[in-house]
């Protein structure tokens, strides 16, 4: 197609675009300048109004802000989902019925009562009705822990309907009897016929003895309680079966209290420490020691005892049970000296004297000789001895004549096990290795017979004497013998005070959380950071079974003899000590530390475990 012009030239007008070459026209049209182009501006969203709808119908009239320059790269690519919304700018890309606030914090009060607020008076609640409930109910007393009778105060007794008032006093017996009357035949149990089948005992006797023995009113009674229990075992009541007859015999018997039953024989602890020393009354003090032509010499002290020796055996006198403070400490109990007796009994066992074969035996343990409850005062010749001693090393205990004559004594007679660790003097390496052996050893065995905790054993409870009759010492642990080189040293372990054991029958130990200052000790003490250390080790739980206390005194006893003992080693010695110590830190008793290459050296067997 063409045109011609005003000149009279003619010129061709280019054909119209198809549509192959409309991609080119719009890309065309975007590099041609546009006059009218619009900006984009992002604001704060404003509610619309009416004003502002006017306004925009003179929107030409106003100045139109230049258009930003944009700074980013133009051949990065730019993600639509990066959020437009920055600190409370909000984005133009809003989704109707959606918010894009950020959440508020939830009310932490939520699900609780509503705070009272601040000055204002606020009612407290009334528990009137509550209180009247409870106090219904608590004067309301059941008569026994049975079916509730249909009516209060009564008892109805097969299909009969008579209504039989409860006496006052219902103990066991007094029920037992009340039900007998209520039988018309009126037979006596099996139990209580074994108990008026008994021969008389004169109690009394015994009791008025113990008056004229000068004990403590607290002891006194306690034991007066405890025989007047067991003495219903040996009172005959009654010669015939019938229902008279055994009233008779429950009005001797005096039972005035509603607690007291012939069934709760549970003796006083006293009593049982009697019995278990063979023993019906304390023994004189005085006696005990003022008949025998032995030297009296004391050999150590505690603080809640003293040691002598007496001839060949030592004897250590422990005060309880009085009002006076022992070296400004509480004097100790009945039970506590009861459970310290039954553990050197049970102790004793392990070293096979009575001819009684056993898979786990050893003679470290000190041997208890024998037991005796003494009351009285402290004879001359101990006085004399207490005294002597306190001249040579200014004793810390308090003198004894200071304890009143009613004061009563635990006296264990042991073996002489020799000096303590503290005052003995080690000559060279090899007694102190197999002063380690024996003691790892020892506490191996009695782990294994008794689960046997010492949880006391510093340096002066273990006791150490030269002997050059044995060369050697056995050992038998679970059936197994162990000979160890003694190189003339023989230990002995002394003081079960915190120990713990599991006789079979019972478990014997000393709740050490009640004494918090145990554990309070200088920081950096061996001894008190082995305190510490057990107190972790039990979780604070000494009833039961935490072998690695033992383990503990051992490395304890190794800290001793790099610290505080001399004698002749090497370098090479010591570092064996302190390779040791660490080795210890991963064995969890004693059974397993014993078997430790720096132990095994000293077993005459090559092969302890075969």
């Amino acid at each position: 197609m063409s045109t011609t012009t005003a000149d009279g030239t003619e010129t061709s007008n280019p054909p119209p675009p198809t549509s192959l070459d409309l991609w080119s026209q719009i890309v065309a049209d975007e590099n041609q300048p546009q006059g009218n182009q619009i900006d984009v501006v992002f604001r704060r969203r404003k509610p619309r109004s009416e004003s502002n709808n006017s306004n925009s119908l003179h929107s030409d009239e106003v100045p139109r802000r230049p258009s930003r320059v944009s700074f980013a790269d133009p051949n990065k690519r730019i993600s639509w989902k990066r959020s437009l919304s920055t600190r409370g700018r909000v984005s133009i890309a809003v989704g109707a019925s959606m918010v894009y606030q950020p959440e508020l914090k939830k009310d932490k009060r939520k699900g609780k009562p509503p705070a009272i607020p601040k000055g204002k008076d606020v009612k407290s609640p009334n528990f009137d009705k509550e209180r009247l409930y409870f106090q219904e109910v608590d004067a309301f007393e059941l008569m026994e822990e049975s079916p509730s009778p249909k009516k209060v105060g009564t008892w109805i007794v097969g299909n009969n309907t008579e209504e039989v008032q409860l006496p006052s006093l219902c103990s066991r017996l007094e029920r037992w009897l009340h039900s007998r009357r209520l039988n018309p035949r009126c037979r006596p149990s099996s139990t209580l016929s074994k108990i008026l089948d008994t021969p008389t005992m004169n109690l009394e006797v015994r009791l008025r003895s113990l008056d004229q023995s000068g004990l403590s009113n607290s002891q006194l009674s306690n034991f007066k309680s405890g025989e007047s229990k067991r003495s219903l075992n040996n009172v005959s009541l009654i010669e015939s079966e019938g229902c008279e007859d055994i009233e008779a015999g429950v009005k001797k018997l005096s039972l005035t209290s509603t607690t007291s039953s012939i069934y709760d024989d549970q003796n006083n602890p006293f009593s049982v420490l009697l019995e278990i020393c063979g023993q019906s009354a304390p023994s004189m003090l005085q006696d005990l020691f003022s008949s025998g032509s032995e030297t009296v010499v004391k050999v150590g002290e505690g603080t809640y005892g003293e040691a002598f020796k007496v001839g060949n055996c030592v004897c250590k006198i422990v005060p309880f049970d009085g009002d006076l403070r022992v070296n400004g400490e509480v004097q100790k109990k009945s039970e506590e000296l009861l459970e310290e007796v039954l553990l050197s009994k049970t102790l004793n066992q392990l070293r096979g004297s009575d001819g009684v074969s056993s898979n786990n035996l050893c003679r470290t343990f000190i041997e208890s000789k024998e037991f005796r409850v003494c009351q009285g005062l402290y004879d001359e010749v101990l006085v004399r001895a207490w005294e002597e001693w306190d001249h040579k090393h200014n004793s810390e205990n308090d003198h004894p004549n200071e304890f009143p004559e009613q004061q009563c004594y635990m006296v264990f007679v042991q073996q002489h096990g020799g000096k303590d660790l503290e005052g003995f003097v080690l000559l060279n390496f090899d007694e102190a290795r197999t002063l380690l052996v024996q003691v790892a050893a020892g506490l191996a065995v009695a782990e294994s017979a008794f689960e046997f905790e010492h949880r006391d054993l510093h340096w002066g409870n273990i006791l150490v004497s030269r002997s050059d009759d044995s060369a050697t010492l056995q050992f038998t642990l679970d059936g197994k013998n162990l000979v160890v080189e003694t190189y003339g040293l023989i230990i002995s372990i002394i003081d079960f005070t915190l120990s713990r054991m599991n006789t079979g029958d019972s478990i014997l130990y000393l709740d050490l959380s009640a004494d918090p200052d145990l554990f309070k000790g200088p920081k950096g003490d061996k001894q008190s950071e082995t305190y510490r250390k057990m107190k972790e080790v039990t979780e604070d739980w000494w009833e039961g079974s935490s072998p690695k206390t033992n383990v503990l005194w051992l490395v304890y006893l190794v800290d001793i003899l790099l610290t505080k003992k001399t004698f002749e080693r090497s370098s090479k010695d010591e570092r064996d000590l302190r390779s040791l110590k660490k080795r210890l830190d991963k064995y969890n008793s004693a059974k397993e530390a014993v078997f430790d290459p720096f132990f095994t050296e000293l077993f005459v067997e090559s092969n302890p475990m075969a």
